[in-house]
């Protein structure tokens, strides 16, 4: 395992009308923001699509979650490119196959406003 207290790890993506579109299909949030554009031609993107980033750090690392803590801020738009931001806070040893791992996290929007933040824990499995 590579992460230490203190790593923080960042990545970026911007959400497409593709990316709404399966989302909606795959979760049956068809709220009309998500389905109908605004007079800019946007879509509003769904809060857990949104939330698919910080989730990122746990799938490259083979992060069993246990627990996920999310608060929204404001909305996020296709077309919108959000830096994510993920700290890890605490990792402890608990046997030889798994590590307790707890991360907060920041996402914010093209224009430096904060999207979401929030913290999530869980279990890193090893083989």
């Amino acid at each position: 395992m590579n992460l230490k207290v203190g790593d923080i790890i960042t990545f970026e993506r911007m959400f497409t009308k593709e990316d709404v579109g399966m989302f909606t299909k795959v979760s049956w949030d068809e709220g009309d923001h998500h389905i109908h554009p605004d007079e800019q031609g946007r879509l509003v993107i769904q809060g857990l699509l949104t939330a698919t980033l910080p989730t990122k750090i746990g799938g490259e690392n083979n992060v069993l979650a246990r627990t996920m803590n999310f608060e929204f801020l404001r909305p996020v738009f296709t077309g919108d490119t959000i830096l994510c931001e993920v700290r890890i806070e605490e990792l402890e040893q608990k046997d030889n196959n798994r590590t307790s791992i707890m991360a907060t996290f920041q996402c914010t929007n093209q224009n430096e406003k904060q999207v979401l933040k929030g913290s999530f824990a869980g279990i890193i499995l090893s083989n």
